[in-house]
């Protein structure tokens, strides 16, 4: 009995000291559902899937962790963006403007990716499996052309 109550103190004093998992400011999901405008948010670790995020201004914005699975992200403007190790898959990134952005280890399997410009982002890598690509600069292995 004795031993029983000590366990269960120990274990709740270890559940209440643990760090609890970080995640971006909740103010900041807020004013981008809200709005679309997200200038240089924190949305780290934030949980997006199947927002509709068409034409949002995200640049400068840190989406590092974050899930955006199946997110619409139509046109938005993810210049020097930083979304290290972001889900999105399934997303739509058409139109989309990911110049200078952080894609390291981003998964976009089964995305939608027609004329998105990745002008100068960091790719290393990607999880393109069953992506569409289409008139954008992210291919498989290789070097780009003279």
């Amino acid at each position: 009995m004795k031993r029983t109550i000590l366990s269960t103190l120990l274990l709740g004093t270890t559940l209440m000291l643990a760090e609890p998992a970080m995640a971006g400011n909740p103010a900041h999901v807020q004013q981008l559902l809200e709005t679309g405008l997200c200038q240089g948010c924190d949305l780290s670790n934030e949980d997006l899937r199947y927002a509709h995020l068409i034409g949002s201004d995200l640049r400068d914005a840190n989406l590092q962790g974050a899930t955006l699975i199946e997110a619409n992200l139509e046109g938005a403007d993810l210049t020097g963006a930083n979304l290290e190790g972001a889900n999105l898959t399934g997303a739509m990134l058409t139109n989309a403007s990911l110049n200078d952005s952080n894609l390291d280890n981003v998964n976009l399997a089964s995305a939608i990716i027609y004329d998105a410009d990745v002008t100068g982002a960091s790719m290393d890598n990607l999880n393109i499996t069953n992506a569409q690509i289409f008139n954008t600069g992210i291919g498989i292995g290789g070097q780009k052309p003279e």
